[in-house]
């Protein structure tokens, strides 16, 4: 089949491309490319991520899902003019089904990128397409066994969180890490998914620079001459392009550069390719770390320059803490001081937190949005954060990574009192006080002796009271932050060690451990002394412990190259949502309500009884009920509580940031159904009490929309965006979570807080403004 002739066959044979501009459809077709797939050939495999849409050409495919007893079950035929994979590719989730040649087939491979531009750009094949996903959907979510498949496909893969580096096309990812006087770079290939070349270039400037580098596993040292990061990344270049070294003829052959930029303020929350409005945000928030944004913005500068034709690309230490909320990230200062000057709690090491974690969730084969772990990045700068259901909600560092835990040279947490103490009492300059927290102190200033744990610890070993006392506070810090995590998080699923210490060090993570048994946190002494991470993460509890004691090397540069190919994705689909659909969303503002289980109905309301319906609510088959119930906790009660039908599988409280206040009890933000280590309450119904453990939560705001809806929008199931709503009190609402069913009617939930805050009246409506995370 020539090229005019796969044009009329797409164009007469295949639905989806009736009425098709015939020079949009050669775009597209000029950017596929077409396969022969054998008899009992896999064109595509369960469990792994799609990145293409087939049109099949010729020959015969089927759809086929093998369950875990190995019981093999055909969904559907495929033949000459179907088209498949079009559901992983709009929803982002792992394929649940294989399609296997059946016949000799040939089939037209559509790219991820030409389907989002052409094919949903088209609006007769966009609405074709929500026509078709909703009806396979429909068929998907009444079917049990696939909806376990499709879960079983998450759990299954073998990289759910993007960790090896796959695009369409092979690209080159150089990322940049640079210092006061420093610069450090790794360089990936996607192709093959390996580190080519890691390097750090020292003392820029001085004339002992220093160019350290492995190429191909072989480790090597020369002088460097450069005076500045002009100079440094011609190093780098020189480096990689020459002689036994060569990883690259050319700086053109770079397609993309991650920059490590240490503080996003308020306005970064995710990666972000880099324009000059970006630079400028940088910038703007430099006087939060003057230490550090100054000098990656010089870095960033001259990498554009040595490489004008790549895209760039920054990564936030903040970010990953941009989910902190207000009770965790604010200090006790005047309140004008953080809206006016934007003194809070920001959190840093955020790149290695979320890889540890996401790692952690790996190995452990559960969600990561399921999980409740504390991340401790222990190392010359050392951290913690508790990451609770995916979302980093408390972490040590602040305003500056000087606070909270005992550092090499830097002190941590201390009484704000011992400042001014020394500048009156002993003349301390601001200067002074300066290189007192952050050069002098930690375990240099405890032990006086090094910054290093491993000369403390063995001058600990040989009887030095202050080194043994150094390592006993870091050990202890650790400890009670542990502590405090657990009871902020309400529960603890696994523990994580990485950074020089964290992963180097036997007895610090025993130090840190100790006495912890009575929350569920056993080590396993043996596992312990015998960590050895070149095999990857080692779990170290004790075999009987649900609470996992995970030692994982942490790898900031593949995170960070992950989140740039991340953010050039996001970018090219903000660019389809910019260019789709701006239709208004309706706001409906959700009061304090209960869903209960069958159960409880009975419990509450008299043995036999079923809910009564009153109204209905906006998503079909969902009403609200007559029943009303009262709340009470330790502090209060909320009356006249209305139940919502029907009944479901386990009762759930939804209630706002105001009445918890009222009622005593604090619970975190979650998805509707996400209610594990929630806080209880009492019910009282018109014919009975009872006390649940768990199950009231702050629900978090959402979108409900049918595929088609998503399609419109440009959305996928779990994406994050952020909603602007007009009106006297105009209001952009961040962190909105998109929630894609066939069953669900467009419409935007807020509770009763929320709405309030921006006045919000009947017949509301919000604009989405931007992608905020692709889920």
């Amino acid at each position: 089949m020539d090229h005019s002739e796969l044009l009329d066959f797409l164009l007469t044979r295949v639905e989806l491309f009736a009425g098709f501009p015939r020079d949009k459809l050669q775009l597209m077709v000029d950017g596929s490319r077409v396969r022969t797939f054998e008899p009992n050939e896999a064109i595509i495999e369960f469990g792994e991520e799609n990145r293409f849409l087939f049109v099949l050409i010729d020959g015969e495919a089927e759809v086929a899902v093998t369950d875990d007893r190995g019981d093999k079950r055909r969904l559907a035929l495929l033949q000459r003019g179907d088209f498949f994979g079009e559901i992983s590719l709009m929803t982002g989730d792992r394929t649940i089904a294989d399609v296997i040649g059946v016949t000799r087939c040939t089939a037209l491979c559509v790219p991820d990128h030409l389907f989002v531009s052409i094919v949903t750009a088209h609006t007769p094949a966009l609405r074709f397409l929500g026509r078709s996903i909703t009806a396979r959907s429909i068929s998907y979510t009444d079917n049990s066994p696939l909806k376990e498949l499709a879960a079983s496909a998450e759990r299954r893969s073998t990289d759910p969180y993007g960790f090896r580096l796959h695009t369409e096309k092979p690209l080159k990812i150089l990322v940049v890490n640079c210092g006061s006087s420093s610069l450090k770079y790794s360089l990936f290939d996607t192709a093959d998914d390996t580190v080519a070349v890691t390097g750090i270039i020292e003392n820029i400037g001085l004339p002992e620079g220093k160019h350290q580098f492995t190429v191909h596993k072989v480790k090597n040292v020369r002088p460097s001459p450069a005076k500045d990061f002009t100079e440094a990344i011609a190093d780098m270049i020189a480096l990689l392009t020459a002689g036994d070294n060569r990883c690259i003829h050319a700086p053109e052959e770079i397609n993309c550069v991650g920059h490590r930029v240490v503080h996003g303020g308020d306005r970064f929350t995710d990666s972000v390719v880099i324009t000059d409005a970006v630079i400028d945000g940088i910038e703007a928030a430099a006087h939060l770390a003057p230490l550090h944004n100054q000098v990656n913005l010089q870095g960033i500068r001259a990498a554009q320059k040595a490489f004008p034709a790549a895209h760039h690309v920054a990564v936030f230490d903040t970010a990953f803490h941009h989910t902190l909320p207000p009770y965790a990230f604010l200090y006790g200062l005047p309140y004008e001081l953080y809206e006016k000057n934007h003194i809070r709690r920001y959190g840093f090491h955020g790149t290695s937190h979320s890889y540890v974690a996401l790692r952690a969730a790996q190995l452990l084969k559960h969600p990561f949005n399921s999980l409740e772990i504390i991340s401790c990045h222990l190392g010359n700068g050392a951290s913690m954060c508790a990451i609770d259901h995916g979302r980093s909600v408390d972490t040590t560092m602040g305003l500056t990574p000087t606070a909270g835990l005992i550092m090499g040279t830097r002190c941590g947490d201390i009484d704000p009192g011992i400042i001014t103490h020394l500048q009156k009492a002993e003349g301390y300059s601001a200067a002074d006080c300066e290189r007192l927290i952050n050069r002098e102190s930690g375990l240099l200033g405890l032990s006086g002796i090094s910054s290093d744990m491993r000369a403390i610890e063995a001058a600990a070993e040989a009887g030095d009271h202050r080194a043994l006392l150094a390592v006993k506070c870091f050990g202890y810090q650790v400890r009670k932050t542990i502590g405090a995590y657990v009871a902020a998080m309400q529960g603890l699923d696994a523990v994580i060690f990485t950074g020089g210490i964290g992963q180097g060090s036997a007895s610090v993570r025993n130090y840190c451990c100790q006495g912890l048994e009575c929350m569920g946190i056993r080590i396993d002494e043996a596992k312990n002394r015998a960590v050895d991470l070149s095999n990857g993460p080692c779990d170290i509890s004790v075999d009987d412990t649900p609470i996992r004691i995970l030692v994982i090397a942490t790898n900031e540069e593949r995170m960070i190259a992950r989140e740039t190919l991340r953010a050039l994705r996001k970018e090219q689909i903000t660019k389809v949502f910019t260019a789709g659909t701006k239709e208004p969303i309706p706001i409906e503002v959700s009061a304090h309500h209960v869903h209960l289980s069958a159960e409880h109905v009975e419990a509450l309301f008299g043995k036999g009884h079923t809910l009564t319906p009153q109204s209905d609510l906006s998503q079909p088959g969902q009403f609200a009920c007559k029943e009303q119930l009262t709340l009470v906790g330790p502090k209060g009660s909320v009356e006249r509580v209305r139940v919502l039908g029907p009944a479901r599988k386990e009762t759930q409280i939804e209630i706002s940031m105001t009445e918890q206040f009222k009622l005593g009890i604090h619970p975190p933000i979650r998805q509707s159904g996400d209610l594990k280590d929630t806080p209880g309450v009492t019910l009282q119904g018109a014919a009975g009490e009872i006390a649940i453990d768990h199950g009231v939560i702050c629900a978090m705001r959402h979108i409900h929309m049918s595929p088609l809806d998503a399609l419109n929008y440009g959305v996928r199931d779990k994406y994050v965006v952020r909603v602007r709503v007009e009106g006297d009190r105009e209001l952009v609402f961040g962190d909105v979570l998109v929630r894609v069913n066939p069953t669900y009617k467009l419409a935007m939930h807020i509770d009763t807080d929320e709405a309030n805050a921006a006045h919000i009246a009947a017949g509301a409506t919000g604009v989405i403004e931007e992608i905020q995370e692709r889920g």
